[in-house]
């Protein structure tokens, strides 16, 4: 009998070991994940170009923004993405709309070279008497620093529902910087574009 429970010793004693070894193992195999390494935080945030309108809080006018980039088709309330810019609220004025903020904006993935364009349209004036006044403003990242520019903003006046305001037109470098005067405002319709 002692032969036994020596044997049962040494088997309970080499169980303990593997499981112990096993333990270990996954230990080990679990290290690297419990303290993953922190994202590279070189990446370029989104935003490029931010283009911001706003109109009078509580206002039921349905005012909306217009942005071309280069070699793109324009972005607006009907076609909300393009291959550089997407428009990210499209405010309806007061309809469906629970916080009374009269806002919209678009941010561009990128900044290609050539000409920008800006516009605003009055889709509805809905119970407002005109004018519906708008301030707009447009920033650009800097390409140095990364920090956010304003390169222009214009308070417009709409006057009649269906009237389209080109608000700002600019060119971009190959470096993404603003091209020294560039800024114009000679018209170009955006909305009725395909």
């Amino acid at each position: 009998m002692h032969e036994a429970e020596e044997d049962s010793g040494t088997v309970f004693r080499d169980v303990i070991m593997l499981t112990l070894l096993g333990f270990v193992t996954i230990v080990v195999l679990m290290l690297p994940h419990l303290n993953p390494p922190k994202a590279d935080d070189t990446a370029k945030p989104a935003g490029n170009i931010v283009v911001e309108a706003r109109w009078a809080d509580g206002s039921s006018s349905d005012v909306d923004l217009w942005v071309q980039g280069p070699g793109d088709k324009p972005v607006g309330y009907s076609r909300k993405n393009g291959e550089l810019f997407d428009l990210l609220r499209d405010d309806l004025g007061t309809e469906r709309d629970l916080t009374g903020l009269n806002y919209e904006f678009a941010f561009s993935r990128g900044a290609p070279a050539g000409e920008y364009i800006v516009n605003l349209h009055l889709y509805s004036l809905r119970k407002e008497t005109p004018p519906v006044s708008v301030e707009v403003a447009i920033s650009l990242r800097n390409p140095v620093n990364g920090t956010l520019e304003r390169i222009a903003s214009r308070r417009v006046e709409l006057n009649r529902q269906g009237e389209e305001i080109t608000v700002q037109r600019f060119r971009l470098d190959a470096n993404g910087a603003l091209v020294r005067d560039s800024l114009n405002r000679l018209p170009k319709q955006l909305r009725s574009v395909k």
